[in-house]
């Protein structure tokens, strides 16, 4: 087996994807319930009692976690060349940009507590705190929470806008409350950054109430705020909504395209249909949208053909 023919072999082997093999969906599955048992060993380990009676199993089961991670990891920059085709090169930059992309600082952000451990004195409850970061992993394995990545990606702009506006709206309020409450309230308004906890609170409708404005003027402007907050919650929300649908909308219309490529020929043949059908789940469409898909484009066919010399129909 020459060496790139491995390394594709690899590639497949550690990658999801829709047209993975049984063994590539196997490793996924072995991975996806190493993941979830971390997670749930370290919610365990919090646990004082739980984790004074069975502290070497913990550390045994981290250490054998660790191991597999690091393997997976350094196999997956290894192999990143046959990831996406022609995205990342054979060579120390290619690979350098896949170490730089979000899935990559995942991956290595599960392991990297373990290794700083080792050679820094670090307080163990900090320690834990980043290692809940390996649910993260589970990112890989799911097409929606894949979708959910490429939505802030594309929406990224719309979000800093969004925030920016937040960050202005947040100043505003803080320095608003502090001026009309700051003398009768020292403790709890006594400077802008003090009050931006309550501003922080009100515009995001928590309001904890554990700090509040007692003067007229005080209330009034917290009743605004509360108002403006309402809005500026559901400004993000709506962002997400429409970057959901928008990308839903173009999945659909992708396997669109290709439905209507494959039935050119008036025919989708066996072929055609594994290649529709592993399309159809790398794209979290359903078998009923992709159903109903085929039936909207068959009404809109005409329902005889007619013969190009002489122009009848052909049943």
């Amino acid at each position: 087996m020459s060496f790139a023919r491995l390394r594709r072999n690899v590639s497949q082997l550690i990658e999801f994807n829709a047209s993975a093999s049984s063994s590539s969906r196997f490793m996924d599955f072995a991975m996806v319930v190493l993941i979830i048992a971390n997670v749930a060993a370290i919610m365990l380990e919090s646990v004082a009692s739980i984790e004074a009676q069975y502290a070497s199993q913990f550390w045994y089961f981290e250490v054998f976690s660790i191991t597999v991670f690091t393997i997976e990891y350094l196999l997956r920059v290894w192999s990143c060349p046959d990831i996406k085709e022609g995205e990342y090169e054979d060579s120390f930059k290619g690979r350098l940009k896949y170490m730089c992309s979000i899935p990559a600082l995942i991956d290595f952000a599960a392991i990297a507590p373990f290794y700083l451990s080792l050679f820094f004195v670090m307080d163990l409850r900090f320690l834990r705190v980043f290692r809940v970061f390996r649910i993260f992993k589970l990112t890989r394995y799911s097409n929606a929470m894949t979708m959910l990545l490429r939505v802030f990606k594309e929406e990224s702009s719309s979000f800093f806008a969004a925030f920016s506006i937040l960050a202005i709206v947040l100043i505003t309020a803080a320095s608003g409350i502090y001026l009309l409450e700051h003398e009768v309230q020292p403790e709890a308004f006594g400077s802008i950054p003090a009050a931006m906890w309550w501003a922080t609170a009100t515009l995001t409708t928590v309001g904890y109430g554990d700090v509040t404005p007692i003067t007229p003027l005080g209330k009034v402007f917290g009743g605004l705020i509360t108002v403006v907050g309402m809005g500026m919650v559901a400004l993000p929300a709506g962002i997400l909504a429409s970057g959901f649908s928008a990308q839903l909308k173009q999945n659909r219309s992708v396997y669109r395209h290709k439905l209507i490529e494959s039935l050119h020929d008036g025919v989708i043949d066996a072929n055609e249909k594994k290649h529709l059908d592993l399309l159809r789940r790398e794209l979290g469409i359903t078998e009923q949208e992709a159903q109903l898909l085929l039936f909207a484009h068959s009404q809109q066919q005409p329902l005889h053909k007619q013969c190009p010399h002489c122009h009848k129909d052909i049943v």
